[in-house]
């Protein structure tokens, strides 16, 4: 397309309004960005009694931060329990901040034409990690995170590209609930000392 019809294109009254909406969007996007946090504090970054289990969120599209491509979480899983089971198009990175254990993983089979199907393979893959590791999870892969130590807890933080949702990719499936999955509990401080502990096991 050359220069002449490029502009021609833009001087339709339709788009010539999307045009402007970008112009103004960009022109606008220092003043939003000077409201949006920085730095976030710890009392900042809420709680949640998730199915995948006992998060505390670092980072997500509703905390008014300037990461507008990353979600982050720190995730608790008690002495001897697991997390959720699940599985989701975005590829995964999680650090091992604390603790000792295992993940199970089942690759899927995906197909993309006219519909969006996937299938389990046979084969459930072990992999053993510890404190520092980093454990990588590929696209559309069932994972599963295993505490194997009975008397301390495990502390995982997971990061996600939010760019899937963005292009309508946001195919996250929940398999398993993580034991301590009570829709009913809200979560604080106080209780989640107790969660650490393991004075609190799997809910009836």
């Amino acid at each position: 397309m050359a220069w002449g019809e490029s502009k021609a294109w833009r001087r339709g009254s339709a788009n010539e309004k999307l045009y402007q909406a970008l112009l103004d969007d960009a022109a606008a996007k220092p003043q939003r960005d000077a409201q949006r946090k920085k730095i976030i504090h710890p009392e900042e970054m809420p709680w949640e009694m998730a199915r995948q289990g006992l998060l505390k969120h670092l980072l997500n599209e509703h905390m008014n931060t300037r990461m507008e491509t990353v979600d982050a979480y720190m995730q608790i899983i008690p002495p001897g329990s697991r997390s959720g089971k699940h599985r989701h198009l975005a590829e995964e990175c999680v650090y091992v901040l604390e603790g000792k254990g295992y993940d199970v993983h089942q690759d899927c089979d995906l197909e993309v034409t006219h519909r969006y199907e996937w299938k389990p393979q046979a084969e459930v893959k072990r992999y053993e990690w510890e404190a520092g590791d980093v454990i990588y999870i590929p696209p559309n892969t069932i994972h599963q995170h295993f505490n194997s130590d009975a008397k301390r807890p495990v502390r995982l933080i997971s990061a996600t590209n939010r760019v899937y949702k963005y292009c309508g990719l946001n195919d996250l499936e929940q398999l398993e609930n993580a034991p301590e999955y009570d829709p009913g509990v809200v979560l604080n401080p106080e209780l989640m000392k107790r969660y650490i502990a393991g004075k609190i096991k799997e809910t009836a």
